[in-house]
């Protein structure tokens, strides 16, 4: 994290009695973020307060009244609050009249795909272990800031919160105790005639995942297979060891142009056959900027051929959104392999550095377009995912 960062941070209130420093806030590097959300208007029979800004101040100012935020150590007091303070950040993207209402679809997965831009460029966090747990803490925060309040209407009520809880085996500081207390301050820091309840739903869900063994932490699956099988439905029992039928295991490398993922692979799986969507562009004259159609439907081919010989391999490429990465999932694991995710990052700078020096290098425009569209890999999405800062 950089000087402008730690600055915020000092910002934040962590103790009792002492309030929100709102212009100091409007004065620091988020300024231009803040103005934006001041700027968003909102459905008035939700937000009374009207603006984003506004009703982020609320939610902020509401989240340190709360013993159970001053419960928290000091690092996660840091997480929850920046998590408060950006947590409708997409609705400067997504917000629109529809019906004669304004509407903000999608807001909460959009948010977090802004915030780690924000906080990846502009504030430095990337590239060390450290920095990358606080910044997806606060990302997948954001991510699911809505959650509690709706999925206890869902038929899949307990499935679903066993799967966003799996948020944690990757992103440590990530539990959906902390997800309830940042929901809490959201329905209190606004002005509308739900709070009883949209309280009650959150409280509700806190409770049952407390029944499912899964409020503070990830729950413990018998193995990833398990794991894997109930994610997928293939089981309804969480506690149920399953035999592992898979053969082989397939790496999917996922990172960002520069990160360094052809040096990773010759350091850490040399053995395996690596088919490579960056060779394959340059075996067929392709450009990054150009459609990549026929670049993926040639790696396919070449994979469905080793899948066929039962041949683990590495299949690398930015795989930056979840789509595109469950494509390729669901391909491997229809051959009977399961799959390990892993993602690199480095710094932001560095990556960039690494970038210019390669053969073909990727035009950095396209690699900060990427940044602004990259979903980080999710634990439930495949048999194992991993992070790695190179």
């Amino acid at each position: 994290m950089n000087d402008n960062f730690k600055k915020i941070l000092e910002l934040i209130p962590l103790e009792k009695g002492i309030s929100v420093d709102w212009s100091a806030f409007e004065a620091s590097e988020l300024s231009i973020v803040l103005s934006q959300m001041a700027s968003t208007m909102q459905n008035t029979e939700y937000h009374g307060e009207g603006d984003v800004y506004s009703h982020t101040k609320g939610v902020c100012e509401s989240l340190i009244g709360f013993d159970s935020y001053h419960s928290l150590d000091t690092e996660k007091k840091q997480i929850l609050f920046l998590a408060a303070l950006l947590h409708d950040i997409g609705k400067i993207r997504c917000t629109k009249l529809e019906g004669g209402k304004l509407v903000s679809p999608h807001h909460c997965a959009v948010g977090a795909i802004m915030a780690r831009e924000l906080l990846w460029r502009t504030f430095g966090l990337s590239g060390n272990d450290k920095d990358q747990q606080f910044r997806e803490a606060v990302c997948s925060l954001i991510r699911y800031h809505s959650f509690p309040t709706h999925v206890i209407a869902d038929d899949d009520c307990d499935y679903k919160i066993l799967k966003t809880a799996s948020v944690g085996d990757n992103v440590k500081s990530f539990s959906i105790d902390l997800l309830c207390i940042l929901e809490r301050a959201d329905v209190l820091g606004r002005i509308s005639n739900d709070h009883e309840s949209c309280i009650e739903k959150i409280e509700l869900c806190n409770i049952l995942a407390s029944e499912l063994g899964c409020a503070s932490e990830p729950y413990p699956f018998p193995s990833a297979h398990s794991k894997r099988a109930f994610m997928l439905k293939r089981t309804k029992w969480k506690d149920q060891e399953l035999f592992d039928d898979t053969w082989g295991k397939i790496i999917l490398l996922s990172g960002l142009p520069g990160t360094g993922k052809d040096t990773w692979i010759r350091k850490n799986y040399p053995n395996l056959p690596v088919i490579s969507l960056d060779e394959i562009r340059k075996e067929l004259g392709i450009s990054p900027t150009d459609n990549q159609g026929r670049v993926i439907s040639e790696g396919h081919e070449r994979a469905r051929a080793l899948l066929r010989q039962k041949t683990p391999f590495v299949w690398n490429a930015t795989n930056i959104s979840s789509q595109i990465r469950s494509t390729q999932i669901a391909l491997f694991e229809q051959y009977g392999a399961s799959v390990t995710t892993v993602f690199l990052e480095t710094e932001w700078e560095e990556g960039l550095r690494r970038n210019s020096e390669r053969r073909a290098a990727v035009p950095p425009a396209v690699i900060e377009r990427l940044l602004s569209k990259l979903e980080m890999p999710e634990s439930f999405e495949c048999t194992s995912v991993i992070y790695k800062t190179v």
